[in-house]
């Protein structure tokens, strides 16, 4: 079975073809600046090789849709002869709201629902509808699957997800915490089990997704049971340029400071804050470890600012849960910033955390158990695969 993967972003795609007999990537592939002029990209990897189609127009998702059927199925370049092949298309959905705590079958009774939920993501669902009805025009026989990044934290219990206002936010709203990278999350703390020779249900876990945007997650018995991001993917750590909890005054206090309206308030949260605005350096870690290496005091501080905040999440949740069994660490700055990592945990022996720092300096995006053999919470890498999870919900629901 073929399944092809779709992740749309408002002006950008990425996808991978799997081949689910052996779970295994055929192709895979991205673009960008759709929709925007200016001349697009078109990355494709196959068979060991990489190609590149730059200075593309591309006017519309349902475009960059045909170039990758087109891509796939080319007589030089592609691995399938025909796009009657593709079996089932998995499509990343960001934001499920409460309709969705699982990956559904896409149907128009679905889509109906994921338009309803827009106001939660303004700036992801759109762009998920637009890939999902640009494959449904070229593909329009073809089984689809949503798997949303929310579903997977469903699980929380209420005192979670319900925050200190008025109820009726709640109530009239869907106010909530709703959590992000739940597909990370899923397949690491998965993976974590098998690594251990365990059941899920026999863990408890602390999975930290750190990357431009990061969350940490407490999974408990193989269900996430609390999680840092919340209505948006605003709160939580401070990230590549989010700012991650804050006290809300602060808002009013810098529009005022400022003269700045909601929209660029929004703007300076999502897009300049986070360890770009605490540094001035910018927001990719390997940019700031040079520059604190260098003596920049500010990027310092925000290395210090993000490992604290890292640190303690890992903390609470294992509080929240009466223990922790296992610690992770993934995504792009999970699995390869030694320095994150060992910041993160540093401090954390009293709860039986104790990492081998030396083995640790050694492990970039590598499958390993990074802790001493005398600690009792094992500490361990895990490069996450969130389009392989979509890929098996995806062959799951299309059988």
């Amino acid at each position: 079975m073929k399944v092809l993967v779709i992740n749309a972003g408002s002006s950008s795609m990425k996808y991978q073809l799997f081949d689910m007999d052996n779970e295994q990537v055929i192709a895979k592939g991205g673009m960008d600046r759709i929709g925007l002029g200016g001349g697009s990209e078109h990355k494709y990897v196959a068979n060991g090789e990489t190609y590149k189609d730059t200075d593309l127009d591309i006017p519309n998702h349902e475009d960059a849709i045909q170039r990758v059927l087109n891509k796939l199925t080319d007589a030089t370049v592609g691995v399938i002869k025909s796009m009657d092949e593709i079996d089932a298309v998995g499509h990343r959905v960001v934001h499920g709201g409460e309709k969705f705590a699982c990956s559904v079958k896409i149907t128009d009774e679905v889509v109906s629902v994921m338009e309803s939920l827009i106001d939660l993501a303004p700036l992801h669902n759109p762009a998920n509808l637009q890939g999902i009805a640009a494959c449904k025009a070229v593909m329009p026989n073809t089984p689809m699957v949503g798997v949303f990044d929310t579903a997977f934290h469903q699980t929380m219990p209420a005192r979670s997800y319900i925050y200190g206002i008025p109820y009726e936010a709640y109530e009239d709203h869907q106010v909530r915490r709703y959590g992000f990278h739940g597909s990370s999350h899923k397949f690491v703390s998965q993976r974590c089990a098998e690594i251990l020779g365990k059941k899920p249900e026999e863990l408890n876990i602390v999975s930290c997704h750190l990357g431009n945007g990061s969350s940490v997650a407490a999974i408990q018995g193989g269900k996430c049971v609390d999680t840092t991001m919340g209505l948006t993917p605003l709160e939580g750590l401070p990230m590549g340029t989010r700012c991650g909890n804050i006290d809300p005054a602060i808002i009013r206090f810098l529009m005022n400071k400022y003269n700045m309206t909601i929209d660029e308030m929004d703007a300076y949260l999502n897009k300049k804050s986070g360890v770009l605005g605490v540094s001035g350096v910018g927001s990719d870690f390997r940019d700031l470890s040079a520059a604190a290496e260098q003596g920049n005091m500010r990027a310092q501080l925000a290395l210090d600012i993000f490992t604290y905040n890292v640190k303690k999440f890992i903390g609470a949740y294992a509080a929240a849960m009466g223990g922790v069994d296992a610690i992770i660490f993934t995504a792009g700055i999970g699995e390869n910033d030694d320095y994150v990592r060992a910041e993160s945990v540093k401090g954390l022996e009293f709860l039986g955390a104790k990492m081998n720092f030396d083995l640790n300096k050694t492990i970039h995006g590598k499958e390993t158990i990074v802790s001493t053999d005398d600690s009792s919470v094992k500490i361990i890498v895990i490069p996450t695969n969130e389009e392989l999870v979509i890929a098996r919900d995806t062959k799951e629901l299309s059988k």
